[in-house]
Formats: structure tokens, sequence, C-alpha cells
């Protein structure tokens, strides 16, 4: 027995006597959707689409100018209440109608621009970070001071950082000495200038002790003479040691400084760390122990860093300081002893062998030729 296959509404089509469609529920359709569109907008400017019911995409109307229409098409929404719509509803299909004169929207892929940073809050997140980090150091400082929090030594580089501490104001004291040696020394040398010329003035005047007065004007012309030039050497060393101390030296404890400073960061956020590590892991403290960790981790390698960087400094500065000292100290010994001694080429000598060069008293000031 053959077995009846169940029939599809959408395949019954009706058919007139005389072999035609049926087009009752056509007309019908057309008079309910020429109510339900707005005026200006006829049947004859609209084309539907449909699908199939089996097919899974949704039938769409178009409404729109056909080839050789005039008019521009206006835009409608069709009402959901409407007969039209409620039958394009029951057969699975959509009612789009574009608006007059805009382009219908593409979908696609939607990008967000990013957000635009505001200065004024960069610089208040910038102010917060630097209090919270104030804040930790500064409670690290006061635990040390306090003897209740601990910190990070290098036995080694500290003890060779309180060396240069000491020796720097050691080679101070030595400057301050030799500042003022250098200021007596200027004015004995410009007492024994005038002393020599008086003397010459009464060796004219004086004929009973022409030569004695003679005598003395030329010794302590010499020794003025001489005076200057151990002079220029004692300003040579001063010059020196005043360019080893407060430059060189003072850049290396500039150095020494930061790295003080990145230690005492190193140590709080190394405490702020233990003290998370000592407390409960949950949820909420295990987002604050990463970020703890990592900043840690930062500052611990600026901290080793800087300590690299002051033992480098240390070493550089140890050979520079024994150079330089060594040829100043030799200069001062050999211009002391020569003019002590009365050795006016020995004095000369020295202050050849350092190239150093005696300026001549009113040498600056420009002449009245200049002048004009």
């Amino acid at each position: 027995m053959a077995q009846g296959s169940p029939k599809n509404s959408a395949a019954e089509i009706p058919v007139t006597s005389n072999g035609q469609l049926e087009d009752s529920h056509e007309h019908s359709f057309n008079r309910d959707l020429k109510r339900s569109l707005p005026v200006g907008l006829g049947l004859s400017e609209t084309k539907i689409t449909s699908h199939g019911f089996d097919n899974t995409k949704e039938g769409v109307v178009e409404a729109g100018p056909f080839a050789g229409s005039s008019t521009s098409p206006k835009s409608s929404v069709i009402s959901p209440s409407s007969a039209a719509a409620s039958r394009l509803a029951g057969q699975g299909c959509d009612l789009i109608i574009p608006t007059g004169g805009r382009a219908q929207q593409k979908s696609g892929p939607v990008v967000l621009a990013d957000e635009v940073k505001n200065p004024a809050m960069e610089k208040l997140e910038l102010v917060r970070k630097w209090s919270l980090n104030t804040y930790k150091c500064t409670r690290q400082i006061i635990s040390e001071k306090l003897g209740r929090g601990s910190r990070t030594v290098d036995l080694e580089l500290e003890a060779q950082i309180d060396i240069l501490r000491d020796n720097k104001k050691k080679y101070e004291n030595i400057l301050r000495l030799a500042q003022t040696l250098s200021t007596q020394l200027f004015q004995m040398v410009h007492t024994q200038r005038q002393l020599g010329d008086a003397f010459a003035d009464l060796s004219l005047k004086s004929l009973e002790l022409h030569e004695e007065f003679g005598y003395n004007a030329d010794t302590q012309k010499l020794l003025a003479k001489n005076g200057e030039t151990l002079l220029g050497a004692i300003n040579f060393f001063i010059a020196s040691v005043t360019t080893l101390v407060n430059k060189t030296i003072e850049d290396t404890l500039l150095t020494v400084k930061q790295y003080e400073s990145a230690r005492i960061e190193y140590d709080a956020y190394r405490t702020d760390l233990e003290e998370l590590n000592l407390g409960p892991r949950d949820a909420n403290t295990l987002p604050k122990i990463e970020q703890s960790q990592q900043l840690f981790q930062v500052h611990k390698e600026k901290y080793e860093k800087m300590r690299n960087d002051v033992s480098i400094k240390l070493k550089f500065l140890e050979e520079n300081k024994v150079k330089v000292l060594h040829n100043q100290l030799v200069l001062f010994h050999n211009a002391i002893a020569a003019y002590f001694a009365g050795n006016q080429k020995q004095l000369e000598q020295t202050l050849k062998q350092f190239h150093i060069k005696l300026k001549t008293p009113g040498a600056d000031a420009p002449s009245w030729l200049e002048e004009q």
C-alpha cells in the first residue's frame, strides 16, 4: 500500500477553473499594504523579496524607485500592528523601507577609539605615586632610626664610603690651611715689595748709607720675587685640590646619595612585601601581593644598578686621586724647600716642571689703547 507523503502548506497553490493562479489573497495583501504605507509611496515603488519557509534567512521588503521613476523614495517605518506587517510576519518576512536621501548603514565590527588621556589625571596619578613612595620611605627611615626596621648593608662598600667622606673632610681642612698660607704669603710679599721700594728710595737720598740701603732693597725685592713664584705654586696646588674635592669627590658622593635613596626604597618595598606575605592570602590580598612583588623587583634592580655604579666610581676616584695628589704634593714640597733654601733657580725649575706660568702684575688689565 502506497504511503501518502505529508503535504507542505507552502506547496499548496490554489488554481482557478481556467488554470490561472488565484490572486485574491495577493490583492488583499496589496490592499492592506497600501493602507499601511504613507502617502506618496505606492506599490509600484515597492519590491518584495521572500524566502521559503524552510530557509533560515528572513524575508526582506525593500522600497525604492524602479528604473525610470523620477520620484525619490520617502522613509517610513511600517507598524507591526498593521495588517500587512502581521501577514508578512506570519510568512517569515521582514519589512525594511530605507530612508530617503540617506545611505543604509551596513553592519560591521565596531572600533572604539582610545580614550583621550587627561593631563590633569596624569599629574594627579604621579602625585599619588610620589606620595605613596615618600610615605613608605619615611616610614622605613623612622623604623631604622628607632631600631625597629631592618636595613640592607654592604659592609665593604659602606666602609669605602665612610673612608671617602672622612678623606673629604681632611682634604677640605688642608685646603683651608693652604688658602690661609697663600693669603699670609701674599701679604708678606706685598710688604716686602713695599719695603724694598722704601730702601731703594732712601739709598738715593742718603749718600752716607747708599750701599747699605741698596743691599737691603735688593734683598727685599729678591724675596718678593721668590715669594711670588712660591705663591704661584701654592695657588696651583689649591686649585688642583679644590677641583678634586669639590667636583670629582662631590660627584662621587652625589652618586652615593642616589645609591642610599635607592637602598631605602628597596628596603621599604621589601618590608611591605614581607608584611603582605605574613598576612592572609585571599582574593583581595593576592593582587596586592603580586603588585608589591613587581614593585619590589623594580626597586631591587635599581638598587643593584646604583651599587655597581658607586663601586665603579669609587675605583676610578681612587686612581685619579692618587695621581693628582702625587703630583701636587711633589710640587708643594719642592717649591717650599727651594724658597726657604733661597734657591731661586730650583724654585723656577719646579714651576717649569709642572708647567706653571706666573701672572705678571697688571697683565689682566687692558691697556689704555685697548680701552679706547
